[in-house]
């Protein structure tokens, strides 16, 4: 029988969940989870991370910076072995990805 400890991904995706409401658009001040950047979160049974994610503007400014910062942080989370951040644009984002708290934030609703 098997003493390592069992990982609730479910658990972990919600952890992964709240990591991703931290971080925020320089440009907009509402969390990526809440903007409709993220696409799917994946964690597979060695509790390495995938993330698909979207930027406002293929332009996006923090292009770069964004997807690195979305991995540092998902990696720092107790019993990820790893996180991958990959960017796509299909569909390309819209502000009807947007959650009906950011809306509100933003004064759109």
């Amino acid at each position: 029988m098997s003493t390592e400890q069992t990982i609730d991904t479910a658990e972990l995706g919600e952890k992964i969940v709240g990591v991703l409401k931290t971080i925020y658009d320089p440009e907009i001040p509402v969390d990526i989870y809440e903007l409709g950047l993220i696409y799917d979160v994946f964690v597979n049974e060695d509790s390495e991370v995938k993330i698909l994610m979207t930027l406002t503007t293929p332009n996006c400014p923090v292009a770069e910076t964004l997807p690195k910062e979305v991995e540092d942080k998902v990696k720092s989370l107790k019993f990820i072995v790893d996180a991958e951040v990959e960017i796509t644009f299909d569909p390309p984002w819209t502000q009807d990805l947007m959650s009906e708290e950011a809306k509100l934030e933003l004064g759109m609703l």
